[in-house]
């Protein structure tokens, strides 16, 4: 048997596996099929006998292909569920069926078309496949504790709570706010009483390369992380002079969009009102991607 007729056969080993991960995500058939085999076409094109956990691979394959795509229907204001579960439903395919009878019905399928695409993946793979969150992160590109998050308001609205997350947006708009007011007014106290005393500021290569280039016009000094509310609030202080309030991913958080065009995305993660994590995104591909509203 050749190598590649090797590599199909372990493929096809994960084959329903792959299916009912992407099925779940995505609430149509066609869909998860098309998602499946591109994640076949991705492993073709990879050194496979450097995947150490095989199953994992094509599971993180098939999630960032399942991301994509509901990012692209989110754009283009589609929604497939329904005509398609109602196919699946009364069809005569036993397989299809069981997809359908198995853990998630059609009323879950249109609870899970209401959550963002970066919620349903991380609920999907946490609460469905038992995916850790520290996998799930990379693939949503987020921290694990944002990951966390994502699923747990997802896990609310799945749980028939949407007054709750309302009220999470709520507050995580008047958290947000009064940050942005604080450093804004360069109230280095009222930053402090904000922000988690072990909160952590990661800020992408992008970002990085941005302050050193604008150091020395007063550019704040940034780092891939920077640790502890004393050096979170400094770097802060006294500035977000241009940014505005976004939602981003569901989530409230802050964009730099001079023109109207997104340049920098500063991501919260809050617990008890208060910020434990700011992701600063300056990227533009990873911008790009991003469900953002402002």
């Amino acid at each position: 048997m050749s190598e590649k007729e090797i590599l199909a056969e372990r493929f096809e080993a994960s084959r329903s596996h792959l299916r009912a991960v992407a099925y779940r995500m995505l609430g149509s058939v066609s869909e998860a099929d098309d998602a499946v085999q591109e994640s076949w076409l991705r492993l073709a094109r990879t050194d496979a006998s450097a995947v150490e956990n095989f199953r994992g691979w094509l599971t993180t394959a098939v999630a960032r292909i399942c991301l994509d795509m509901l990012r692209a229907r989110k754009a283009r204001r589609e929604e497939p569920i329904g005509v398609d579960a109602e196919e699946i439903a009364s069809g005569d395919d036993a397989e299809k069926e069981a997809l359908i009878a198995d853990s998630v019905g059609v009323a879950m399928l249109v609870v899970l078309e209401t959550l963002t695409p970066a919620e349903r993946v991380a609920f999907v793979l946490h609460d469905m496949f038992n995916l850790p969150f520290d996998d799930i992160a990379p693939i949503v590109g987020r921290s694990s504790a944002a990951a966390r998050q994502l699923a747990s308001r997802a896990r609310r609205r799945v749980q028939g709570a949407p007054p709750s997350a309302e009220m999470d947006q709520a507050r995580q708009r008047a958290v947000v706010g009064a940050f942005l007011a604080a450093a804004r007014n360069d109230d280095f106290s009222a930053l402090l009483a904000l922000l988690d005393p072990d909160v952590v500021l990661r800020t992408d290569a992008t970002a990085v390369a941005a302050s050193l280039a604008r150091a020395a016009a007063g550019a704040p000094s940034l780092a891939p992380e920077i640790r502890g509310h004393q050096a979170v609030a400094k770097t802060f202080s006294g500035r977000a002079q241009a940014a505005q309030l976004a939602v981003i991913e569901g989530n409230v958080g802050l964009v730099y969009a001079p023109g109207h065009r997104p340049v920098s995305v500063f991501d919260f993660v809050i617990e008890n009102d208060r910020i434990v994590e700011i992701n600063l995104l300056a990227d533009a591909t990873a911008i790009a991607a991003l469900d953002l509203v402002f």
